[in-house]
């Protein structure tokens, strides 16, 4: 397997350490090429250390490292260019760069809000649109489709208090993943996201967390990023053909495939307005709404790992 993606390019933003580090590395192992574009910064997004990217280009065989901030006008067509200049192409596009600034809604700032938005949506979203043109160009040349993979989180799905910012974009990065799956589908380029757990920096402790949160926390440390990393490289390979708009899950060995909203039941409303004749037909519902509970709720058991 060494050489499963031997001849393949790749792009893995947030590369230069947790899960990026770990796919950067996995898909050099395979044989492709990697670029990393990372711009070491501080998990909220702060100082930038280009020294980061330097090292960790060091770690994964052929990778060449490209200091930059994925959320920067113009940042992405720079990384595109510069993949295209080294590797002469792009198979393979890992969105993995983000950040973390939350703070309960109505206590934070404005400002870092949007800068969650920026690199954790709009960096992803840059990304594809600065290589979208050479991807389609590369199939018609005779070349196999390649894969764009974002990385979403369980917060994107079941939301958690004080993490609007990564709720919000994460969510939104699951739209942006099933409207390129639907936009490519016609090239055979695939686009998929995953949702990982693993014992990474992001898995900070917080002051003053919940029992459950720390409980919750215990359990995840403990699982490798590079189990994130093979379903990562498996999607860039040959064998993943035709798997695309999909939401995977990673925690430890397990690998799921999440549901994705669809209607789930209905009912009819009365004609007119009337709260007790709504109350009746909404209970018809109830039984499909869905608990008010988070991913440290939905994830409090042990993984396998």
């Amino acid at each position: 397997m060494q050489d499963l993606l031997a001849g393949r390019a790749a792009i893995v933003t947030g590369g230069a350490r947790g899960i990026g580090l770990a796919v950067a590395q996995t898909l050099g192992l395979l044989g492709a090429r990697v670029l990393i574009v990372d711009n070491g910064a501080a998990l909220d997004g702060g100082p930038e250390d280009s020294a980061v990217t330097e090292l960790a280009t060091m770690r994964v065989p052929g990778a060449i490292g490209l200091a930059l901030d994925v959320g920067a006008e113009g940042a992405a067509e720079q990384a595109v260019a510069a993949a295209l200049d080294a590797f002469g192409a792009i198979d393979l596009i890992v969105n993995n760069a983000a950040i973390e600034a939350d703070a309960p809604i109505g206590e934070g700032a404005r400002a870092d809000f949007e800068r969650m938005l920026r690199t954790n949506l709009v960096g992803p979203y840059a990304m594809a649109a600065a290589a979208v043109g050479a991807l389609r160009e590369q199939v018609r040349g005779g070349r196999r489709p390649g894969a764009i993979v974002n990385v979403a989180s369980a917060v994107g799905l079941y939301g958690r208090a004080g993490r609007g910012g990564e709720a919000a974009s994460k969510a939104g990065l699951l739209g942006l993943t099933r409207t390129l799956a639907l936009e490519l589908a016609d090239a055979r380029i695939a686009c998929n996201a995953i949702v990982p757990f693993a014992g990474t920096r992001a898995l900070r402790a917080v002051p003053g967390e919940s029992a459950a949160l720390a409980a919750w926390r215990a359990l995840n440390a403990p699982l490798a990023a590079s189990h994130v990393a093979n379903v990562v490289a498996f999607l860039a390979a040959p064998q993943a053909a035709g798997i695309s708009g999909q939401l995977l899950g990673v925690r430890g060995l397990e690998v799921f495939a999440w549901t994705q909203a669809r209607p789930a039941a209905s009912c009819f409303q009365p004609r007119a307005f009337d709260a007790d004749e709504f109350a009746n037909a909404m209970g018809a519902l109830r039984r499909d709404f869905v608990e008010l509970a988070d991913d440290v709720d939905a994830f409090g058991h042990d993984a396998v790992g």
